[in-house]
């Protein structure tokens, strides 16, 4: 699938990805290849970026409050704030 990462200064991350883990506003949710499509808002916390697999390499990113939509394999996360860790 095809991952963008966004803050209002500009593009974050922007690749193919395995899934991502984000830090919904009622818990932690997970994205993989072909999820359904779907819209979410996204609190203060821990974006991980899987590269190739559940186990294998990752990029983790903290992230302030946001919105993630999910449509054709293409996963856009809109948040204030985000820096790679």
């Amino acid at each position: 699938m095809t991952l963008n990462i966004f803050t209002p200064e500009g593009s974050v991350y922007s690749g193919d990805a395995y899934g991502v883990q984000m830090p919904g506003v009622t818990g932690s949710f997970e994205v993989l290849d072909k999820h359904a499509p779907m819209i979410a808002a996204l609190g203060e916390g821990k974006l991980k970026v899987l590269q190739s697999s559940l186990t294998g390499p990752a990029t983790y990113y903290n992230i302030q409050g946001g919105f993630v939509e999910v449509l054709n394999n293409n996963v856009t996360v809109l948040v204030e704030g985000a820096k790679e860790v």
